[in-house]
């Protein structure tokens, strides 16, 4: 019975609705001390003294540090998108000479317990010599240090004659649009346990998450230690989103500690921190304008961003500005393109990426152009979108652009059939009809359409091991993190079907850096297309390993032979001879009479290569309510189609993108980080930054298509873990110029009640 392609129950569940899961604050060991850090409260100033003499003194501190104790430990690096010129802006464990955000580490406290670390860090007092706050991405840029500008590169984008298309243009329309500052806020937050283990010289970090090979790597150059050295463990993961699992100053202090100090290290994020230190991510000011035909078709888009990095260049160095700027044309065929993307550094917290990154963002300014055309044209806002839309007789179809290091190619969709199939699962025309009613009795009700392309399966490599032991369980070991995405359950359908077995049969150990020596971890939805593929390749391997053992025993040719629910059997005759995959495995067990000149052990290496994304596509409608008086926005309904090539459980891609959708909601309507004049944060608690609840997220309906399979993998699949989100700012700012009968008027996100009221106010005074 095949697996893939069907809503089985998730493997991973059982210890987590047991009450068994083990997260990293249930992670202790003997002797441990806990490790408390000091943060600054000044936005920007010199550091002139720390004085740290009474909290050394404090019961039950063992060690506290400034930086003067950590001189020798570099910046942590970068992971992704390095430019030329970003290493000086790199962010050091401990503050050195500046601080740069409320919420800079500037010591850290090591103690008996976490009760005497907190009083022993109030203790800490730091004098700061203020300097001029810099809030404004979009100001004239400010000195970071002696002879480097608060504008550490830009990222530019584009090909053909802009100018020529704007000169010969029908119309133009442009925009000023913003992306407020929020962020991932996962239930668990970060923590990060570290042990020395002398009689090994190991050095071990508990709590990894995401990119655990990288980080094993970058810890291992910072400590001066041999990679094989120092390993990372991953535990259950209370959600990712992007800003979990980077490797942050908290981790390389906990690990150096743990080596100064031989005892182990426990640090565990509050929630205040959380808001304060962990990457913020989306803040992006944009001017853009279009060219287009008499039909609308589009000619040129132009156009700059300034994108609020904070104060820092985090491991994510230019990812999210240069995916912003090279995927902002979405679905359509534009002739010529220029993005000039601004990366300003602020004295805010420093940002990374989050669900989507770079994609809610130029998606909601793509469509907002769309949406511009459509009403500078007297067009229908659906039909600009169809005349612009790549056909899908052009696939695959190169954009002269990259990103991520790769060339952008599309490699397969059929953008209009999707369209079409939305509008008719979603009732467009009927919902049309049924909102025109109810605005006629005074009602404050819209629905907007928005489109996209993903991005998923980011190579270059991935690789499993996959064995059957003499129970004929089988075990797969990969570099690849679970977040919540359900790893285990859909590379163990991909395996049981490769191999021939129960998908129930199939262990998936992940995360664990002491296990395998590669990886390339979890982010870019790449986990079902690299790691899926490298499982399919393990797994084939392995089977045709068993069939290859099977034959000798049974005395049949290896091409007479097949492998069935978890026996190696005749295709032929049901009555043939054959053999369970644990007694093959016993066979070939170095102790084994039967062993003879074959190789020990019933095991496989896959490896699979891709110096490609591939790209999934969607539409996302939205129904919405304004409450006129409030300036409250009630998202009514909210539909996603999505084709994802193919889906390996459909049922765990309607959970992806529900989440994702809830996300999105929050960042379109409730989410931001706001600052006070001189970079205060104001949002430091869940009273002030507001999240949506289950109340304000309507039910999400989702349509899987798979009618594009990717060419780029044996699976045709294609990621599915940030179609959710990607769309909502603009599919939400869409229907809300609908329900007030007002086009393009939502320029910023979110939409929060007081500049909703604000937008009304015309509508008000001309009452």
């Amino acid at each position: 019975m095949a697996f893939v392609g069907r809503s089985v129950p998730r493997l991973e569940d059982r210890p987590l609705v047991a009450g068994n899961g083990r997260f990293a604050a249930d992670i202790s060991f003997p002797h441990q001390l806990h490790m408390r850090v000091v943060r600054s409260t000044h936005a920007h100033g010199r550091i002139v003294a720390i004085d740290a003499a009474a909290a050394r003194a404090a019961a039950g501190v063992v060690a506290v540090w400034t930086a003067a104790d950590v001189a020798g430990i570099p910046p942590i690096d970068f992971r992704l998108t390095r430019i030329e010129g970003l290493d000086p802006y790199r962010q050091p464990i401990l503050a050195t000479g500046r601080v740069r955000y409320v919420g800079e580490p500037i010591a850290a406290i090591f103690a008996a317990d976490p009760y005497a670390a907190e009083d022993a860090a109030d203790l800490v007092t730091a004098e700061i010599e203020t300097l001029p706050e810099l809030l404004a991405a979009d100001a004239p840029p400010g000195e970071f240090s002696p002879g480097y500008s608060t504008e550490p590169a830009t990222v530019r984008k584009g090909y053909g004659d802009v100018a020529a298309a704007f000169a010969g243009a029908h119309a133009t329309v442009a925009l000023e649009l913003k992306i407020g500052r929020h962020s991932g806020v996962p239930l668990e937050t970060r923590g990060a346990i570290a042990r020395y283990d002398a009689a090994r010289n190991v050095l071990e970090l508990y709590g990894a998450a995401k990119v655990p090979h990288w980080n094993r790597d970058s810890l291992a150059r910072m400590l001066g230690r041999a990679t094989s050295s120092v390993h990372l463990h991953e535990g259950h993961t209370g959600g990712g989103f992007g800003v979990r699992g980077e490797l942050y100053p908290e981790d390389a202090l906990a690990c150096l500690a743990a080596l100064r100090l031989k005892r182990p290290i426990k640090w565990i994020e509050d929630r205040r921190e959380h808001f304060l230190a962990t990457n913020h991510s989306r803040q992006q000011h944009y001017r853009v304008r279009a060219a287009v035909d008499e039909a609308g078709r589009l000619l040129a888009i132009d156009g700059e961003f300034f994108h609020d990095q904070g104060a820092y260049m985090r491991t994510h160095a230019a990812t999210v500005p240069d995916l912003a700027a090279t995927m902002l044309l979405g679905p359509y065929r534009v002739a010529a393109y220029h993005m000039v993307g601004r990366i300003r550094l602020t004295n805010k917290t420093p940002c990374g990426t989050y669900r989507a990154p770079g994609r809610f963002e130029s998606t909601f300014v793509r469509e907002r152009l769309m949406d511009a055309i459509a009403a500078r044209l007297a067009i229908d806002p659906i039909e600009v979108r169809r005349r612009n839309l790549i056909a899908a007789k052009e696939m695959p179809y190169a954009r002269a652009l990259d990103t991520l290091g790769t060339e952008m190619i599309y490699d397969s969709g059929d953008y209009s059939g999707l369209l079409e199939k939305a509008l008719a699962a979603s009732g467009w025309q009927k919902l049309r009809e049924d909102l025109a009613r109810r605005r006629a009795g005074g009602e404050a009700v819209g629905a907007g359409l928005a489109m996209f392309v993903e991005k998923s399966g980011l190579g270059p490599y991935d690789g499993v091991h996959a064995s059957i032991d003499s129970s004929g369980a089988v075990e797969v070991v990969t570099g690849v993190t679970s977040v919540g995405q359900g790893v285990e359950t859909v590379l163990a359908q991909i395996c049981a079907d490769a191999l021939g077995v129960d998908y129930r049969r199939v262990r998936v150990v992940h995360g664990q850096t002491d296990r395998i020596a590669y990886g390339m971890g979890t982010f870019a939805s790449r986990v079902t297309v690299m790691t899926g593929e490298a499982t399919r390749i393990a797994a084939l391997k392995l089977r045709a390993k068993a069939i290859a053992t099977a034959a000798g025993l049974l005395q049949s040719a290896p091409e007479a032979l097949d492998v069935v629910d978890g026996k190696v059997v005749s295709k032929t005759s049901a009555q043939g001879p054959s053999i369970a995959l644990d007694d093959l495995a016993r066979a070939l067990e170095p102790t084994s009479k039967l062993l003879g000149d074959a190789t020990p052990g019933l095991s496989a290496e896959g490896f699979f290569e891709s110096q490609h994304m591939n790209y999934p596509y969607g539409v996302h409608a939205a129904v919405v309510r304004v409450d006129r008086d409030t300036g409250a926005v009630i998202v009514e309904r909210y539909f996603v189609a999505y084709d994802i090539g193919k889906a390996v459980n459909p049922m765990l891609v309607d959970g992806q993108i529900a989440g994702g959708v809830a996300q999105g909601i929050g960042g379109t309507l409730f989410e931001e980080f706001l600052y006070d004049a001189r970079g205060e944060p104001l949002c430091v608690n869940f009273a002030d930054y507001l999240m949506p609840t289950a109340r304000e997220i309507p039910s999400i309906e989702v349509l899987i298509a798979e009618d594009a399979p990717s060419p780029l993998n044996s699976l045709g699949v294609k990621g599915a873990g940030e179609a959710g989100a990607n769309a909502v700012g603009a599919a939400i700012a869409a229907a809300i110029d609908d329900a007030l009968g007002m086009p393009g008027a939502v320029t910023e996100l979110p939409v929060t009640p007081q500049r909703l009221r604000r937008i009304l106010q015309p509508l008000k005074l001309g009452r």
